[in-house]
C-alpha cells in the first residue's frame, strides 16, 4: 500500500508537471500581444485592462504579468509588433526613395488599421518601433546621397508628415464612422465639399475651387504624393 501510495503520488506530481508546461507553452507573450491587438481594435486603449485580457486568453491576470510587467509594456510591445511587420516588408535591396515610399505607407496602413498605434508612437518616441522607422528612413537618404549637415532635418520631416497625415487620417476616419455609420465615405466627403462650395468666394476661393476635386481623392494617393514632393525637396540639396 506504501509503494502504491508513492506511485501515485508521483503520478500526479509528473502529471501536474506536464500540465504546467503545456499552459506555460500556451501562454506566451506573442499569444497575449495577439489577445491586446485585439481588444485595442475594437475597444481602444481604454478597454485594455489586464482583467479584459485574462478573460480573452481565459487565464489568470498573475500569468501574464509573468510575461508583461504592466500596461505601458504591454502598448509597447504590441507597438513594437505592428510596425516590425511593417518593417520586414521592405525589400533590403530595394532603391531608396522606394524603400522609403515602402515604410512610408506601410506605417500608414498600419495607422489606419490600429489607429491606437499613431498615439502610442508619439507618445514614447524612444521605443523600438519609432527608432525602427527612423532608422529606416535615415538609412536609405544616406544612400541617396543626402549631405551628413542635412540629414536629420530630411529624416524628421518625412518621419513628423509621416505620422501626422497617418494619425489625421485615422482620426477623421473615426469621425466618418462616428457620423452614426449611417453614410459611406463617398457621402461624407461629398457633404465637406458642398459646404465647402457654398463658401464666400472672396474668402475661401481656394476651398470652393478644390470642392469639386475633395470627395474625389485617394487619402493613400495624396499621402504619397506629399512623400514624393518630400523626396523631390530633399533632392535638391544632394
Amino acid at each position: 500500500m506504501e509503494r502504491r501510495s508513492i506511485n501515485v503520488k508521483i503520478g500526479s506530481m509528473t502529471a501536474k508537471k506536464q500540465r504546467t508546461e503545456r499552459r506555460s507553452d500556451a501562454l506566451s507573450k506573442e499569444r497575449i500581444v495577439a489577445a491586446a491587438i485585439e481588444i485595442l481594435d475594437t475597444e481602444g486603449e481604454s478597454g485594455l485592462t489586464f482583467r479584459a485580457l485574462a478573460a480573452r486568453l481565459a487565464t489568470g491576470s498573475g500569468a501574464i504579468y509573468w510575461h508583461v510587467a504592466d500596461k505601458n509594456e504591454l502598448l509597447a510591445a504590441t507597438t513594437d509588433h505592428v510596425i516590425a511587420r511593417v518593417m520586414t516588408r521592405v525589400i533590403g535591396d530595394a532603391e531608396p526613395s522606394e524603400a522609403i515610399r515602402a515604410i512610408a505607407l506601410g506605417v500608414f496602413d498600419a495607422i489606419d488599421e490600429h489607429p491606437w498605434v499613431g498615439a502610442q508612437l508619439s507618445r514614447e518616441p524612444w521605443r523600438t518601433a519609432m527608432l525602427q522607422i527612423f532608422e529606416g528612413i535615415g538609412g536609405r537618404l544616406q544612400r541617396l546621397g543626402v549631405p551628413e549637415a542635412a540629414q536629420f532635418d530630411a529624416a524628421s520631416v518625412l518621419l513628423n508628415y509621416i505620422l501626422g497625415v497617418a494619425g489625421q487620417n485615422a482620426a477623421n476616419a473615426r469621425i466618418a464612422a462616428g457620423d452614426a455609420a449611417r453614410t459611406d465615405r463617398m457621402t461624407f466627403l461629398g457633404a465637406v465639399a458642398a459646404r465647402w462650395a457654398r463658401l464666400d468666394a472672396a474668402e475661401y476661393p481656394f476651398l470652393r475651387q478644390v470642392s469639386a476635386q475633395f470627395p474625389k481623392h485617394d487619402d493613400r494617393e495624396q499621402f504619397l504624393a506629399g512623400v514624393a514632393l518630400i523626396l523631390a525637396g530633399i533632392a535638391t540639396v544632394r
